[in-house]
């Protein structure tokens, strides 16, 4: 465990960086996702909206540190694609689920009706047609009732908050504005890569991704797949530890869309963002990453969250490939 002195220079390096990034990046920012119209727009967009930006990291030994506007709920959104796709592998395993979505990158944005047509599958779980895959999976043999209750139980765990809850205005604005993932889904069942009920998928797959969330929890949601799906607060399992491997690999290659490339050579640890401005980043055995800031760039990334993960990255010698990747956050080598 770290001494207080560690403590406090980890909390006085997160609050300088914080800080410094909060008076960045305005000029690099393209837009701003509304759920209301799912549009992209850089304004109109209340000022309120715009500026809330948070840090926290979460190690695997239960340490908590954040800098920010930590305790603000946003959605979900994407990043649920994470914990759903654990969920489907626990539950049909691991042959079964890649006859449904594989995990190669598609090289194309999240929401592309792309298919992987040799295969008649999805490219990925972590677009949005390889996210409805897993939705339905875990859905096949429940009612929509307790599919909604095996996912929320299973976030509550990797967060241990047991109060995560759909936010039903969230899900009701995703729902007027799901053209796309509507055509996206039923397109997919023409082609039997869905079964069933595509409006009950759709809106399992619009539940998840309404739940509301803080960057705290994103956080330690991180540091629980760097635990080996094992909570290091609550010491609950959220996922099988076979699974977590999975889980991390295609996060790793898949999870910042047609920006994973970059991610990869540039932060070499792996990632999942979502369009309301959270990015979640693991560092495996060592800790869990959460930003928030709701400013996105053209890949839907949150702009903030992606240069806070660099700096962290580049600083504390994270990169798989990196020739000091041994260091830790809380370690003597270089903190920052």
């Amino acid at each position: 465990m770290p001494t207080q002195e560690i403590r406090e220079r980890v909390n006085r390096r997160l609050e300088e960086l914080y800080r410094r990034h909060l008076s960045l990046h305005d000029d690099e920012i393209v837009s701003y996702y509304d759920p209301g119209t799912g549009y992209y727009k850089p304004e109109p967009i209340a000022e309120a909206e715009q500026k809330p930006f948070a840090i926290s990291l979460a190690t695997t030994d239960g340490e908590v540190f954040d800098a920010g506007d930590h305790t603000l709920q946003f959605a979900l959104q994407s990043i649920s694609k994470v914990f759903v796709y654990g969920l489907a592998l626990e539950a049909h395993g691991r042959d079964r689920v890649l006859e449904r979505v594989g995990v190669e990158p598609s090289g194309d944005a999240f929401n592309s009706i792309v298919f992987d047509e040799r295969n008649n599958r999805p490219y990925n779980p972590m677009v949005n047609a390889g996210a409805l895959a897993t939705t339905y999976l875990v859905g096949e043999r429940e009612t929509a009732e307790s599919a909604l209750e095996r996912i929320l139980g299973a976030l509550r765990r990797y967060a241990g908050n047991r109060s995560l809850e759909v936010d039903e205005d969230t899900f009701e604005a995703e729902m007027r504005s799901a053209d796309r993932n509507r055509a996206t889904a039923y397109l997919m069942r023409s082609d039997g890569m869905l079964a069933g009920d595509v409006e009950a998928t759709l809106a399992l797959y619009l539940r998840q991704c309404s739940v509301r969330i803080t960057c705290r929890d994103l956080a330690v949601m991180a540091a629980t797949l760097a635990n080996g799906g094992v909570n290091p607060a609550t010491g609950e399992q959220a996922l099988t530890a076979r699974y977590v491997r999975d889980v991390l690999s295609v996060m790793h290659t898949c999870g910042m869309y047609d920006f994973a490339g970059h991610w990869a050579y540039a932060i070499g640890i792996p990632a999942k963002s979502g369009v309301s401005g959270g990015i979640m980043a693991v560092v495996p055995g060592k800790l869990g990453i959460g930003v928030f800031s709701p400013g996105l760039d053209a890949y839907g990334n949150s702009v903030r969250g992606t240069a806070v993960c660099e700096e962290i990255s580049d600083l504390l010698g994270l990169h798989v490939f990196a020739e000091d990747s041994e260091d830790t956050l809380l370690g003597p080598a270089r903190p920052f």
